[in-house]
């Protein structure tokens, strides 16, 4: 077959190659320009209708799986009690604020030290603008919420290895990297050969989308110049009379941006779960399980270790104990029961479930991760660096800094997350003490800020595989894994029915505990009314 007549590349083709070339960014900005992107749609909260005639469920655990369901549950006239571990509400879902103490396995204690109104989010810090579930339950609940700022642009990008181990600001490699790219694919349209591939029509436009998306000249090429500059600065800005004259930028090298492969932390921010708009809650994630447990009041029976989970034909029988107290077990029994303590837990209490759940519960590993918060005794990154919220980067282990995207302008002290790894990181930060984990935090922190050791006043870590009553942070699903055991952990086994992150397909968000609760029990109640 001549070149001639070889077929036309497909639209979908042409968006797939700049998506591998380019990166997702990039290939949605040509589908963009194309008219070719939409959004999904969100059905709505849950009905149960039908008269469950007093059917009772006992609800393990009060994180916002097991709230939900007993929200729902209690809505529709089943009778609902819920045994949680802890003696509060939200589980993951969990704010540190001055004056709290927690206890990680191996004894460790720690006293939160930060000023009132400043907090560390351990868990859950972000809730995308499409979870509707989650979302909606704050707005139930009269949760009060505000933006969370995922992009700033005057933040930091850092590689011990690129660059002299100086940090770039975010903007400066996030137009760099896009317009290097924009002019090489803008070139390869040029190409003669792309002219069978693609029409001539859809040459033009693409040409344009670069020319726009990557502030290329009119030769396309990537040069210092007023488009540049109004993308990643300028070294003079902007201003009035006679000194108003901006100063143009000046590019970093193409090749040293793309052997730094910071690009690949500027990419973080266009992910799905990442775009904006995000929020938090006014006063931190925690504001949520405490609203939720507010509204639940007496259902949830607080300090209640589960150590034993027996069903029969009739009904599920629980046995606990007083998680502080101790003393003898203790036994509560419900027609049915909604399980939602995590799997790295579950897999050590002895549960009647089949063997396709037990070997699914027991295979679920759950990942490693790890926070620092640190407080300062001025808000440094905004008075000297002029960053307002966002995160900075780094090869570093501890991974990233998050600035507070509240109390902006305020000359009080703030807090930073200092440190948020998963992983290898994650496991050498929780080999140390709290002590040398905070301790390393501010030096890995110094070399992207300097303040950090005269401004270091407290700091306070959460190393999840150290928190007793979920032993890691989050369901790590394969897609192996998924294929051999996903329907076997979500199956109703009997009277026993599992929800959580762990239990969907957004593990680690508190969306996937949402939506796999309300799944849960949707299929509980049919269950149910059939009888």
């Amino acid at each position: 077959m001549s070149e001639s007549n070889k077929p036309a590349m497909s639209r979908r083709q042409l968006f797939s190659l700049i998506g591998s070339v380019a990166g997702s960014a990039v290939m949605y900005e040509a589908m963009s320009t194309l008219a070719y992107a939409a959004e999904s749609k969100f059905d709505g909260p849950i009905k149960l209708s039908g008269d469950p005639k007093g059917a009772s469920v006992i609800i393990l655990g009060s994180g916002l799986a097991g709230m939900v369901a007993a929200h729902e549950l209690g809505k529709a006239g089943y009778k609902v009690q819920i045994l949680e571990y802890q003696d509060r509400a939200g589980g993951r879902n969990w704010s540190i604020q001055g004056g709290d103490t927690y206890t990680e396995l191996g004894g460790f204690t720690q006293h939160c030290e930060f000023d009132k109104g400043l907090y560390i989010n351990p868990g859950p810090w972000r809730i995308p603008y499409h979870h509707h579930g989650i979302l909606h339950y704050c707005q139930e609940l009269g949760v009060a919420m505000q933006p969370f700022v995922q992009v700033g642009y005057n933040t930091f990008v850092h590689s011990t290895k690129a660059f002299g181990g100086k940090p770039q600001r975010y903007r400066h490699i996030a137009a760099d990297f896009q317009g290097y790219t924009a002019e090489l694919l803008a070139k390869s349209t040029q190409q003669a050969k792309l002219d069978q591939m693609v029409t001539k029509e859809d040459q033009e436009v693409l040409l344009q989308a670069m020319r726009q998306w990557g502030a290329l000249d009119r030769n396309y090429e990537y040069k210092k110049g007023p488009r540049v500059s109004d993308r990643r600065g300028f070294d003079k800005d902007p201003g009035g009379g006679l000194t108003a004259r901006p100063i143009d930028s000046e590019p970093l090298g193409m090749q040293e941006v793309f052997k730094s492969g910071l690009w690949a932390s500027v990419a973080a921010g266009v992910g799905y779960e990442f775009q904006n708009t995000l929020f938090q809650p006014v006063g931190g994630m925690g504001m949520i399980g405490k609203a939720f447990g507010a509204k639940l009041g007496p259902i949830i029976q607080y300090n209640s270790k589960v150590i034993e989970i027996k069903q029969d034909a009739s009904g599920v029988t629980v046995t606990y104990v007083d998680a502080k107290a101790g003393g003898p077990p203790r036994t509560v029994r419900a027609d049915w029961c909604v399980n939602t303590i995590p799997a790295s837990v579950l897999s050590q209490i002895p549960m009647s479930v089949g063997a396709p759940m037990r070997a699914a519960i027991n295979a679920l590993s759950y990942g490693a991760s790890i926070k620092v918060g640190l407080q300062f005794k001025r808000r440094f990154w905004e008075e000297d660096e002029k960053i307002y919220g966002g995160i900075s980067y780094t090869d570093q282990p501890n991974s990233m800094i998050s600035y507070p995207s509240t109390d902006y302008f305020s000359k009080g002290k703030g807090v930073l997350l200092g440190a948020y790894g998963f992983g290898p990181n994650a496991y050498r930060y929780s080999a140390m003490s709290p002590e040398e984990r905070i301790k390393k935090t501010v030096e890995y922190g110094s070399k992207i800020h300097p303040q950090y050791p005269v401004e270091f006043e407290n700091g306070v870590s959460v190393a999840w595989h150290r928190v007793p009553w979920t032993l890691g942070c989050a369901g790590s699903w394969t897609e192996a894994l998924r294929a051999q055991h996903y329907d076997n952990m979500c199956a109703l086994d009997g009277r026993i029915i599992l929800a959580g992150e762990h239990a969907s397909y957004i593990p680690a968000w508190q969306e996937g505990a949402v939506t796999s609760s309300l799944d849960a029990i949707g299929r509980l109640h049919q269950r149910v009314m059939a009888g």
